[in-house]
């Protein structure tokens, strides 16, 4: 499905990602792991064409269509999804606009009546504004934005970032029905136990290059990985 092919990219002259290389299969959830700063959300924002940091070499292709020299928005028609760390919601649009906005006949793409069903938290605050709630329900709404675009893979930036341990469980059981509906899921975060919960593979980042990959039962096993790229004693 999606393959990252010796992709490297900068800002300006500051390089933070060197030669990375990985892919994410119809239906898996591939946990991207590493410190902060190590280049994860960079090699996320280069796939999806967002322009910084800039891609200076290597590739992005989606089911054999290379998406390297496309912009965002035509990286999201060919079936990428994209839940950005942050959120990123307008704050003056309610729920429901947020989502009407994005309404298409795609195949795959999920109607509001859907996302209202896997999240009933949302329907009731369907009427509310995006600065009028949580950081679950902001999350929860993130994700069913990206939903609506019909994706055929979606990268996930932090999607448990600030998240109580219900919504975080929450956002795990989706992450699993997703992947069961043969959705590609590349998944950036923090939040160890969450990543291993859910991930079919792994790969960690140090200072912008892939150093380790494997399933997460090997990582969790090796105490010496844990430390020295993760910090986990």
């Amino acid at each position: 499905m999606l393959e990252v092919k010796d992709l490297c990219s900068s800002y300006g002259e500051a390089k933070v990602l060197d030669q990375v290389t990985m892919h994410v299969a119809e239906g898996e959830i591939v946990a991207l792991l590493g410190r902060n700063g190590m280049g994860k959300t960079s090699l996320v924002r280069s796939i999806m064409g967002l322009g910084s940091p800039q891609v200076t070499a290597g590739r992005a292709i989606l089911d054999d269509v290379d998406l390297s020299s496309m912009r965002s928005f035509e990286v999201s028609n060919q079936g990428v999804g994209y839940v950005p760390q942050g959120r990123r919601l307008f704050q003056s649009l309610t729920v429901l606009e947020h989502l009407q906005m994005l309404a298409c006949n795609k195949p795959g793409a999920w109607s509001v009546k859907r996302v209202f069903e896997a999240f009933p938290r949302l329907e009731e605050r369907k009427h509310h504004r995006g600065n009028q709630l949580s950081g679950g329900e902001r999350q929860m709404l993130a994700i069913g934005r990206a939903l609506m675009t019909g994706p055929k893979i979606v990268l996930m930036d932090e999607p448990t970032e600030g998240l109580a341990p219900v919504a975080v469980e929450h956002v795990e059981q989706i992450l699993q029905t997703l992947r069961q509906e043969g959705l590609g899921i590349l998944l950036v975060e923090q939040n160890l136990y969450s990543a291993m919960a859910v991930a079919d593979r792994v790969y960690i980042l140090e200072t912008g290059r892939v150093v380790w990959e494997g399933v997460p039962e090997t990582l969790m096993a090796d105490q010496t990985v844990l430390h020295r790229y993760l910090g986990i004693h």
